[in-house]
């Protein structure tokens, strides 16, 4: 890697290594740093944003007490955020543009008596009003001097918050089928959830990250008799091609062995009523313990494994009928015909139905089927009934070929709960996977696809979840196993891991060879140049709080690839122009700052990656 100064050598993306530093070494610098003026940061909630709308919030009581504003007039659609255009300032409020029809007075008028106000305050240089209202302030560059001891001060936890005010999410998410190891299909389901699950811990919500095991249906019966095919090949029995319907994968064989091994030969040649029970369990635990293995390569560890099967042995189906029943909510009628399709052979019957369409739904659904045995709509409003039983909030991490079920379960827990509990469903898109740009075939039926632990193996945990953020969620995505390892700045995972990894070597040089340290003293002697980048760090709590209040984590590898685009943009600044570079053998002082400054970039790049599951790299 070329470092500013030094003749480090790009060694490849494939030799990045996981930041070992703890964040006083390179990033913190806690202890010290932040004086009593500088308290207000210890409150992690109070962005540069908060601090200023409450200045605006100020200045608009000002004017209600000069009889300026009415006293009762809504503030809440008063923002303040970073100008469209940088050139226009460092911070701009709609307040005038929002607040000027209740008062009854021009939007210019309002801005120019707000602006007024702003002017007064000590650390505002300038308020413009800018079009029919909106004012830009310029801020007194002190402001982002105390930005950079805010980031040092509080190290690996800027950019939380107590948005969450400590309430409970259940966020679930990855859910397979207890048949066989993880594959792409549910990769990126898997990721957007873990992301989803930290980011909103990080923003002060208590968060159970939860598994719903599908133990309960028909596909478990078939992996039961699958997993007999190869208890008998195990015990030397030829077992020929794998019938149609069946699972084929070898990963299966490992489990008829274990089986073969414990019971030997008593279910050689008994009737199915005699080892289904036993082996479906005997292979789901298998499966689940696969499938564990599989997440952790991902470094994904959920709290709670929930399993259908124990839901119905504990009578959860039929509590969740009774709460519905006695609401009048569910009822015997006849089911219709599904909407948009031609079924030749349709015939009407009678099913107990919730009444799905009071609560915005197309259809009343069956929560039984005419054998009586539980509809998946009704095992899964089951579910969802004990879900809420300990959280505020449900959030569910769907395929996208669960999409047309959204209304109904909506509308379920929105009956089960009185709408008391926010639910929402986040729909995946499923990942095309290319190598070198042509497609890879796979077909689950024959056994052929591309495992977690394969890609994992390939390309590395950080690659694969850096690139299942990097669009959102419920747009088409592309895996290239060639382009997401490429070194180049169209790969966003290199391109923000870079700019972490110059940021390390930079301090290592000025540590090893200069004798360097960053320091603190001398922050007001950065330039403009410099304090860009501050500017684009102190945008990182307020992403962190949009992205949780929305629920998607790919904001945060959005936001890193912005950071990292203006960090790298500075530094090829030093390239051209020597007395911009990070280390000035001739100015001791003004290279401390810098190199601070450095290290609080680094911090941000390791806190978002964090929130993502990715670990930062020292070196590259």
């Amino acid at each position: 890697m070329a470092v500013q100064g030094g003749n480090a050598r790009l060694a490849g993306f494939a030799a990045v290594r996981p930041f070992p530093c703890s964040s006083n070494r390179l990033g913190g610098f806690a202890a010290g740093v932040v004086g009593a003026r500088h308290v207000i940061f210890r409150n992690l909630t109070v962005t540069i944003f908060a601090r200023f709308a409450d200045h605006v919030d100020d200045a608009l009581d000002a004017m209600v007490a000069a009889g300026a504003l009415p006293a009762e007039i809504d503030r809440k659609n008063v923002s303040v955020e970073p100008p469209r255009d940088a050139s226009h300032g460092d911070l701009a409020t709609n307040a005038a543009m929002v607040l000027a029809k209740a008062a009854g007075i021009s939007p210019r008028a309002l801005a120019e008596h707000l602006a007024g106000e702003l002017k007064q305050l000590e650390q505002v240089i300038s308020a413009d009003i800018a079009g029919p209202g909106f004012i830009n302030l310029k801020l007194d560059a002190s402001v982002w001097a105390d930005e950079i001891r805010a980031i040092a001060d509080a190290g690996d936890s800027y950019g939380s918050s107590k948005m969450g005010s400590g309430k409970t999410v259940n966020v679930e998410y990855v859910s397979a089928n207890p048949t066989g190891p993880m594959h792409m299909g549910h990769c990126r389901g898997a990721v957007v959830g873990d992301a989803l699950a930290a980011l909103l811990e990080f923003a002060g919500h208590k968060v159970i990250r939860e598994y719903y095991i599908n133990d309960a249906g028909g596909q478990v019966d078939m992996l039961a008799r699958s997993v007999f095919l190869r208890y008998k090949e195990a015990l030397g029995n030829q077992i020929g091609e794998i019938p149609e319907g069946l699972y084929p994968g070898e990963y299966l064989v490992p489990v008829g062995k274990r089986l073969a091994e414990k019971y030997g030969d008593r279910f050689l040649v008994s009737e199915e009523d005699a080892w289904l029970a036993l082996f479906r369990k005997e292979a789901v635990n298998d499966m689940m313990e696969m499938i564990r293995r599989d997440l952790a390569l991902l470094g994904i560890h959920h709290d709670v494994f929930a399993s259908e099967a124990e839901l119905h042995e504990a009578g959860k189906a039929e509590k969740a009928e009774k709460f519905l029943r006695e609401k009048g909510l569910v009822y015997k009628g006849m089911l219709e015909k599904p909407k948009g399709k031609e079924i030749d052979d349709w015939e009407p019957v009678e099913l107990p139905l919730f009444r799905s369409t009071e609560f915005g739904d197309d259809q009343d659904r069956p929560i039984k089927k005419s054998d009586g045995k539980w509809t998946y709509f009704g095992a899964d409003l089951a579910y969802h009934f004990q879900k809420a039983q300990n959280a505020d909030r449900l959030i569910d991490i769907w395929g996208a070929d669960h999409a047309g079920t959204v209304k109904r379960i909506k509308a379920a827990v929105n009956a089960l709960t009185g709408g008391e509990i926010d639910f929402d469903i986040k729909i995946v898109q499923m990942v095309k996977l290319l190598r070198d740009g042509e497609p890879l075939k796979m077909s689950k039926r024959s056994g052929v696809f591309i495992t977690i632990k394969d890609m994992v193996e390939e390309v590395g945990k950080d690659v694969v979840r850096f690139t299942m953020l990097t669009r959102k969620a419920d747009a088409q995505m592309e895996f290239d196993f060639a382009k997401v390892i490429e070194a180049s700045k169209d790969n966003p995972v290199f391109y923000v891991q870079y700019a972490h990894a110059r940021i390390c070597s930079t301090l290592r040089k000025a540590a090893e060879e200069e004798g360097l340290e960053p320091s603190v003293d001398h922050l007001d002697r950065l330039g403009e140049e410099e304090l860009a980048l501050v500017r684009e760090a102190a945008n990182f709590p307020r992403v962190v709080q949009a992205a949780a209040k929305a629920a998607e984590p790919h904001r945060i590898a959005f936001y890193l690839n912005d950071l990292a685009s203006v960090f790298h943009s500075y530094w090829n600044l030093g390239n051209d122009q020597p007395d911009k570079r990070f280390i000035l053998g001739q100015d001791r002082e003004l290279s401390a700052a810098r190199l601070f400054l450095a290290a609080q970039i680094g911090q941000v790049i390791r806190n978002g990656l964090r929130l993502m599951g990715v670990d930062a790299a020292d070196s590259m």
